[in-house]
């Protein structure tokens, strides 16, 4: 089996750069020792970044230091064309590219935080594909995952 790969979005992954523990800080650690892959998208990056000099700006240097030492791979931002055919996957539009490039990168999870329009309708799970759901959710899934294969 390859490493599980984790589509992070920026709900999810500010806290993740910003927390020095809990199921955010393990999936961050699991990155960093290559056990795991971390996905975001150009979004996702220029989201986080905002986020981050808005509430922190002294802790820019660090988001794009932890970006490097984890060796996250960036995808990039879905175009118009490629995410007008998934409008019925999840209901606020601003969303949908987060989900279109999460699909496109072939992730095996999708992380976020954000429930009212990710968690809170499990059909988005289901039409977009991957399965999807909070740090602590998505740190279980992935033990589930090593587990398996390290095997008895």
């Amino acid at each position: 089996m390859s490493k599980p790969d984790l589509f992070i979005d920026s709900s999810a992954l500010f806290p993740m750069l910003t927390s020095a523990r809990g199921a955010s800080n393990a999936i961050l650690s699991l990155a960093e020792a290559d056990a795991i892959t971390i996905t975001i998208s150009e979004q996702v990056v220029i989201e986080t970044e905002r986020a981050i000099a808005h509430k922190l700006p002294r802790a820019l240097p660090y988001y794009r230091g932890a970006l490097r030492k984890t060796n996250v791979r960036i995808v990039p931002t879905p175009t118009a064309n490629e995410v007008a055919g998934y409008g019925d996957v999840i209901a606020d539009p601003t969303d949908v590219p987060i989900i279109v490039a999460a699909i496109k990168a072939e992730v095996d999870y999708l992380v976020t935080f954000n429930r009212r329009h990710f968690g809170d309708d499990p059909t988005v799970a289901q039409r977009a594909g991957i399965p999807l759901g909070l740090p602590a959710d998505a740190l279980a899934w992935v033990r589930n995952q090593l587990a398996g294969s390290i095997g008895p």
